[in-house]
């Protein structure tokens, strides 16, 4: 899957500051933008890996849920 987002590099008096627009969350900073730039594909990777976990929690939530009204009815 290829996906493009904006990211957006800011300098600032300690370096540089970077975010992604379409990922709320996926923000970092960096002494130089090399450094800004890795730390922003980790804080990407780390914000879909915590966005699949709370959709599997969500997703077990519902089948449990969903389990206990069948075993009711």
């Amino acid at each position: 899957m290829d996906l493009q987002c904006t990211a957006v590099f800011r300098r600032v008096p300690e370096g540089y500051i970077a975010f992604i627009e379409e990922f709320p969350g996926a923000n970092t900073q960096g002494a130089s933008l090399e450094e800004a730039r890795a730390n922003l594909r980790e804080a990407v990777a780390l914000v879909i890996e915590a966005n699949r976990e709370m959709a599997r929690d969500t997703a077990d939530e519902t089948r449990a849920a969903d389990g206990e009204r069948l075993a009711r009815a």
